[in-house]
């Protein structure tokens, strides 16, 4: 079966074998290249994503935050089969390993969020392939372990020169805010993403709701929370995508229709279902040559790989960036309403084109 809406990579004139950096911008459409030849070395590729159960989960939110991959990993293996490529789903339940070994799949796309409901748990899926050398995509154990801890990442960001909003980390229930941290604050799950826990009242004005807000959500998910100072201003939703020759950074404004709380523009978890709470439009050129190195210096500093989605609020005052928060293996998929999918469409660049990028960059280096 022939590669639909993909375009195979060809080398630029004066093209070294250095991989290039850069951003996707002007009207030019971006080529992530797609071999057709490589993808159909392929025998079979895997298709893991997360093994979810009510039980695992300590609300209804979360358990429904995460059963949605199941159906998007499906989509993948259907869009991998109109690609010509052989596919299977796998669960990640207590067989996960032991039927990779039987079925022997050349690759695995990683789809896993949680094990046993724990976002935590992430990294051990990286290990075990490594463990019994199966190729994967997405990021490593390394990457795995830094993106599903907020205190840990923003900690690299700062060291590696890329603003993030001053925040404070609380393991524990009744621990005081520290001096100089600065309201509005928005608290957070220290790991955890789909804004579990973050509703219409998750934006405090004092020190006093905040430590509320902090101690009522320890107690709900018996895990740490950042307390991080809000910062009011433009959203900017980030993805880098690395084709193997060259990391591919797209930017795009989320426009929110209305504040969720009557004053502040957020993603909620109820804004989920709300098809009409945001849109994303292109935003400056000047404003993509400012923001794109900030995300290329996030996404090594942070050991992700393949790709990865970046939240970028903007100071309303000053216009000065704050990444506040990195996703390695953002939720991946066809859906048009997937921040992923959505901010490369406005660059003219399909899902399935990303997805052939994708998986021919893995069977390059299978063939080696």
């Amino acid at each position: 079966m022939a590669i639909q809406d993909t375009v195979k990579w060809k080398p630029a004139a004066g093209h070294s074998k250095r991989k290039q950096t850069g951003r996707a911008t002007g009207s030019r459409k971006a080529v992530l290249g797609a071999s057709e030849a490589s993808l159909k070395k392929l025998r079979l590729v895997a298709v893991a994503y997360s093994h979810v159960e009510r039980e695992f989960f300590p609300t209804d939110e979360a358990y429904e935050a995460e059963r949605e991959v199941i159906d998007r990993a499906a989509q993948v293996v259907e869009e991998l089969t109109r690609l010509g490529v052989q596919a299977k789903g796998y669960p990640g339940d207590p067989y996960f390993l032991t039927n990779l070994l039987v079925d022997k799949p050349d690759l695995v796309l990683n789809l896993v969020d949680t094990l046993h409901g724990k976002d935590s748990l992430q990294s051990t899926v990286p290990a075990a392939l490594e463990l019994a050398g199966i190729p994967y995509t997405g990021a490593g154990i390394q990457g795995m372990v830094i993106g599903n801890d907020r205190h840990f990442f923003k900690q690299l960001l700062e060291a590696a020169g890329v603003p993030t909003a001053p925040y404070q980390y609380l393991p524990r229930k009744g621990l005081a805010l520290r001096e100089g941290l600065e309201p509005p604050f928005i608290v957070k799950l220290n790991e955890g993403g789909g804004s579990v826990g973050i509703d219409a009242g998750a934006v405090k004005e004092t020190i006093e709701e905040a430590r509320a807000r902090a101690d009522e959500m320890i107690e709900t998910y018996k895990l740490p929370v950042v307390v991080e100072h809000f910062v009011d201003g433009p959203e900017v939703t980030a993805v880098l995508f690395d084709s193997g020759r060259k990391r591919h950074v797209f930017l795009a404004e989320r426009k929110f229709r209305k504040p969720v709380d009557g004053k502040h523009y957020f993603t909620s978890f109820e804004s989920y279902d709300d098809k009409d709470d945001h849109k994303y439009l292109r935003i400056d050129p000047a404003l993509e040559a400012r923001l794109a190195p900030l995300v290329e210096r996030a996404f090594v500093a942070l050991k992700f790989k393949d790709y990865a989605k970046f939240d970028i609020r903007l100071d309303e005052a000053t216009s000065e960036p704050f990444v506040t928060d990195a996703n390695p293996n953002t939720a991946f998929g066809p859906d048009p309403k997937l921040p992923f999918t959505e901010v490369l469409a406005l660059y003219g660049v399909t899902f399935r084109e990303a997805l052939a990028s994708l998986i021919s960059k893995h069977a390059r280096r299978l063939s080696r």
